[in-house]
């Protein structure tokens, strides 16, 4: 088209090619925006889900990195628990040894029955020690409450001077590895006296005396 023809053009033509034109120009610039939001609402959306993941991920090494603090922890402490058990009846027969020998013959002054007694006497002892340094302790909860956790009631004493559900009586000490029972001390309960007294309730303050602080 020759430059005298698009100068004969009408002016409602050439308006009309500007409006087009200014309205396809506005279009891609839409397009372009609405392009640039859906990339920003992707890439928070993905940044979320890798927030998210990542606080899993933590979570659950926090978590793994406790249960080995535990499982270590209850390995040191409770790794001579069998050991020990099988030395319980051990330390028995020595309490029963000493225990079986009568009150005549240890005041004989027999030098030689005298050491072995205190022999015996030495090695039960130097046994519980050891125990102790690996954690167990002996329980002999004579005048406790009883525990059923602790404890194991072989038979009832009705005795009305002590609260009921006391050890009165301790049959054969128990032992305990940590917060665990190796062994139940088996005990003779009361029955039969004033319950347990309740703790107190603490005392409220009363209301202030102004005067008295007035005289301070």
């Amino acid at each position: 088209m020759s430059d005298q023809a698009k100068d004969e053009r009408a002016p409602e033509e050439i308006e009309a090619n500007q409006a087009s034109e200014a309205r396809a120009s506005g279009e891609r610039a839409e397009g372009g925006v609405d392009g640039d939001y859906e990339a920003l609402v992707r890439l928070l959306k993905e940044n979320e889900e890798l927030k998210d993941r990542a606080l899993r991920v933590a979570a659950e090494m926090e978590n793994l990195r406790r249960r080995t603090a535990r499982d270590v922890h209850d390995a040191r402490t409770y790794a001579v628990a069998n050991f020990a058990r099988d030395m319980l009846s051990v330390s028995d027969n020595l309490r029963r040894a000493l225990d079986a020998i009568p009150t005549e013959a240890k005041a004989s002054g027999d030098a030689g029955f005298k050491a072995l007694i205190e022999g015996v006497d030495l090695t039960e002892r130097a046994m519980l020690a050891a125990l102790e340094r690996h954690g167990v302790k002996k329980l002999a909860p004579e005048g406790e409450k009883f525990d059923p956790n602790f404890h194991q009631a072989m038979f009832e004493v009705s005795n009305p001077d002590v609260p009921a559900g006391t050890v009165v009586q301790v049959v054969q000490p128990g032992y305990s590895i940590g917060e665990r029972v190796l062994r139940p001390a088996m005990v003779g309960v009361s029955k039969g006296g004033p319950k347990a007294a309740a703790a107190e309730a603490p005392v409220e303050p009363g209301p202030v005396n102004e005067q008295a602080e007035k005289d301070a």
